[in-house]
């Protein structure tokens, strides 16, 4: 696989800001604008896609039900998955130039991130296998550095290159 054309990362950074911008009670916002509120994406290269958060409100354990079950606040873990999800798809949109779909995922949580916390997701391409592109996202509490949680994904195309369909 050559080097891809410069516009492949540029489109990544785009996919995740456009993702992360707040659409007031827009009607046709993405479901992948949700975990990505407030986005800032600071790296998008060959195959990696670096970005930060703070955790908003509507993010947290403690907005998703009431009474709320985690007065605490901590960062709802559908939320972590779902924005390691995009991650991963902005870093092989990154060296392929499309977005691709999940065949195979895993995430293990180490450690709660709080309301308003800042985080870091940083996902990279590991490997190419034919159609299947394997990526991981690190994601990191930026003051301290630790560890929050680690997503690892198998992804292909939806669709043989060239169909139509």
């Amino acid at each position: 696989m050559g080097e891809p054309p410069a516009w492949m990362a540029e489109a990544a950074r785009r996919w995740l800001e456009d993702a992360g911008a707040t659409v007031e009670g827009g009607p046709d916002r993405a479901f992948n604008a949700l975990p990505l509120s407030g986005v800032r994406v600071s790296l998008a290269e060959r195959g990696r896609a670096v970005c930060s958060l703070r955790v908003p409100a509507h993010l947290t354990v403690s907005s998703f039900s009431f009474p709320p079950p985690d007065a605490e606040g901590n960062w709802h873990t559908g939320a972590i998955a779902a924005a390691t999800d995009d991650v991963c798809a902005a870093a092989i949109m990154s060296v392929e130039g499309i977005i691709k779909v999940s065949v195979h995922y895993d995430i293990s949580y180490f450690a709660p991130a709080k309301l308003h916390e800042e985080v870091e997701m940083d996902g990279r391409v590991v490997e190419h296998k034919g159609r299947l592109t394997a990526v991981t996202v690190e994601i990191r509490k930026k003051e301290s550095g630790e560890l929050v949680a680690i997503g690892r994904q198998w992804m292909t195309a939806s669709r043989p290159r060239g169909s139509k369909i």
